[in-house]
């Protein structure tokens, strides 16, 4: 984590941008548009979500093959992953050059890690309480608990977006660990949402010390800030990639 990400050619940077689960890449429609009116290379990217035999190898072949051949290009690469993607972006950081990743509302991995342990690793029960009393264990919850965790603070045009962007989410990346070896040494930036209801801020603090030795950036907005506030994403986004400080080490 020794150096800013770089701009490419008149100042171009390109945006790999992973969702979380159980969404396409439409998630970040409204932030790719942002980013190409600002003269950047926005590349959303469809994970394998659906397909139960894809497991955490597939979800980096996909995203590393949306990049096309700018695979091979170096100095210009920022990968943001968001909740789950967070999982495959870290990996992505070991198969292609990489000048800055960002971790958006994220399930902040570490190496051999599964996102399957991951909530018990990170005491993630400990960190929402009153979400859990008011609509029991993740795994039972339907409409109305995806309504308040989720898209509390999206306008009925931003919901219909996010329907668009809506796809299942199988099993096979739960199980599947994060390399042992880790990720390569990338600058890296934690940008919490301070509304999150999913992942609080005072979570996403916490693991961003703990696991990274870094204190997280901030912005307003929930847990789907691509969704309800894309340009001041896409300009935090921007901000970050151009920083003088591409990590900002915790005290």
């Amino acid at each position: 984590m020794s150096s800013p990400a770089r701009r490419g050619l008149n100042g171009m940077t390109t945006f790999l941008l992973l969702p979380g689960a159980g969404s396409t890449g439409a998630l970040w429609d409204g932030v790719a548009a942002e980013l190409r009116r600002r003269g950047h290379v926005p590349v959303p990217v469809d994970l394998p979500c659906d397909d139960p035999a894809a497991a955490l190898p597939e979800y980096v072949d996909a995203a590393v093959a949306a990049l096309g051949p700018r695979a091979d290009v170096r100095g210009d690469l920022v990968v943001v992953g968001q909740s789950l993607g967070a999982f495959t972006a870290a990996a992505v950081c070991a198969r292609v050059p990489v000048d800055l990743l960002v971790f958006l509302a994220a399930m902040i991995p570490v190496p051999g890690e599964t996102a399957g342990t991951w909530w018990r690793d990170t005491r993630h029960a400990e960190a929402i309480p009153d979400v859990l009393a008011r609509h029991g264990d993740l795994s039972t919850w339907g409409e109305d608990a995806l309504h308040d965790v989720f898209l509390h603070d999206l306008t009925p045009a931003q919901l219909e977006q996010s329907l668009q962007a809506v796809t299942t989410q199988t099993d096979g990346i739960f199980a599947s660990p994060l390399p042992a070896d880790g990720w390569p040494t990338v600058p890296t930036r934690v940008l919490l949402c301070r509304d999150d209801r999913l992942f609080p801020a005072d979570f996403q603090r916490r693991l961003a010390r703990e696991r990274l030795g870094l204190v997280a950036d901030e912005m307003d907005g929930g847990h789907l800030a691509m969704l309800s506030r894309p340009a001041e994403l896409a300009e935090r986004l921007i901000d970050l990639a151009g920083a003088d400080t591409a990590a900002q080490p915790a005290a």
